[in-house]
């Protein structure tokens, strides 16, 4: 209740220092927000400035702009901030956080200059517009944040630095993307303009896998893509629209299109009337196994979409580890006699664009993962119809993305552990622990079904036998 009074009596002073909100704020315009002396985690002061209409006469929600402070890691950050009614759709501090104390500052200074400033006016974030003739800070009804001269002609735009959310009318030419950080991972997504796709990656350290991907027909190649009423256009270099991802909503006009930063999935939205939310009219992955990082490292997300960890027993201990508890994250330096490649049988993982042979076999597939130390995966495929000369064999530096597939496939995914772990004292085959580890959850609801069924046909049939006996 302490948190929520702070939060609520930092917006009431704003708005008692600065007025109620106007789409526009003008060079010496200077807004401060306090933020708390002791850390409190969750904690967040948001204050709105401007905003684009008035939600209290509009159907759907309009552009807002506040100056935030977010409690984050142990210390408050600062940033400005543009909102689609309560969803966040353009930060500041979205790749690189301003940390600050005691105050946060927001100033448009009189030689026109954006600027965010903690204490004694030490700069954390600005547009670098000082001496461009800007006059004004001002919020466009597609959202876009704009710095504009005495001509209203733009210097600065939040258009041209995008973060996890492109917004109607927005434009990304090739080369530029979207990305977005789930909690507690190092790893990120992102969305990208490529010349002849657009795809979702997974980016670990230097490391970069496709998951997700769309591209032109007749192999043309894209210029721009522009989110538009009905779905994400793409251009060619005449500025021709030569496709298109369309959403399958077609009542209501698409408003954003967004980079889920828990799941990594691409979604474009639209704002329902009925139920005054915004929900997905599209969405790039429509099950969970298809998600990057739907299940933890060494985790086999299984046909009713739960997580099953690949547990593997070492002889030293006989202690069973928990996903990727007991595998090292690098082979590295151990040479190929301290480590083994297990086979699992009719699992594959999602990533894509990992280094390919062909015609190379089984066994020569997981050699080429054993010998190479940053190898850590292989997926090894049959091809068409079991040919040999069509059999492939793709290079992994990560383990992520692993799902169950339907038997018979040709496929099989082959793992790098460290010699000594088995997956049952006796060892047996991996093929074997596979079934059983993969279907528990399946197998668990059949049991209890079939449990249920010969409970029901037992007791019905002992009641006919007493039902038998009372008449006689």
């Amino acid at each position: 209740m302490k948190l929520y009074l702070y939060t609520i009596l930092i917006l009431i002073l704003v708005m008692i220092n600065h007025g109620s909100c106007d789409s526009t704020i003008h060079v010496g315009h200077r807004v401060s927000l306090a933020i708390p002396l002791e850390y409190n985690d969750g904690f967040i002061g948001r204050a709105f400035l401007m905003d684009y209409g008035d939600d209290t006469k509009q159907i759907e929600p309009s552009f807002r702009v506040a100056l935030s402070t977010e409690a984050n890691k142990g210390k408050y950050s600062c940033s400005l901030e543009v909102f689609l009614g309560d969803v966040k759709v353009w930060n500041s501090g979205h790749y690189s956080k301003f940390y600050t104390s005691d105050v946060c500052f927001l100033e448009l200074t009189e030689d026109g200059d954006l600027q965010l400033k903690g204490p004694k006016n030490r700069i954390g974030w600005r547009t670098g517009t000082s001496g461009q003739g800007v006059e004004r800070l001002q919020i466009l009804r597609t959202g876009n944040l704009v710095l504009l001269d005495v001509l209203n002609q733009i210097k600065w735009q939040s258009f041209n630095f995008p973060t996890d959310v492109m917004l109607w009318g927005q434009r990304l030419d090739v080369s530029t993307w979207l990305t977005s950080f789930p909690r507690n991972t190092s790893s990120f997504y992102t969305f990208e303009i490529l010349y002849n796709k657009v795809a979702l990656f997974l980016n670990s350290g230097r490391l970069k896998y496709s998951y997700w991907e769309f591209k032109p027909s007749k192999n043309r190649n894209i210029t721009f893509v522009e989110l538009g009423s009905k779905g994400l256009e793409l251009f060619d270099d005449k500025h021709k629209k030569m496709a298109q991802i369309i959403a399958s909503w077609k009542v209501q006009p698409v408003r954003f299109l967004a980079l889920g930063n828990r799941t990594g999935n691409l979604g474009i939205y639209f704002y329902s009337p009925t139920t005054r939310k915004f929900e997905a009219s599209f969405q790039a992955l429509n099950t969970t196994c298809d998600l990057p990082l739907a299940c933890k490292p060494y985790g086999i997300c299984t046909f009713s979409n739960s997580c099953s960890c690949i547990r593997l027993l070492t002889k030293k201990n006989h202690e069973v580890s928990d996903c990727n508890q007991r595998v090292p994250s690098c082979f590295c330096g151990g040479g190929t006699t301290q480590v083994k490649m297990l086979e699992l049988n009719d699992v594959v993982t999602v990533l894509k664009d990992a280094p390919k042979r062909i015609n190379v076999t089984k066994t020569t597939c997981a050699n080429l993962c054993l010998n190479d130390c940053k190898c850590v995966a292989a997926l090894h495929s049959y091809g068409d119809y079991g040919d040999p000369s069509s059999e492939q064999c793709s290079l992994f530096q990560l383990v992520a993305g692993i799902k169950q597939v339907e038997k018979g496939l040709g496929l099989s995914y082959i793992v790098k552990v460290p010699k000594g772990t088995s997956y049952h004292h006796n060892n047996p085959s991996v093929k074997k622990w596979v079934l059983i580890v993969v279907g528990v959850v399946d197998g668990l609801i059949i049991i209890l079904v079939l449990g249920g069924l010969v409970y029901y046909l037992v007791h019905k049939r002992r009641n006919n036998l007493q039902g038998t006996n009372n008449d006689t």
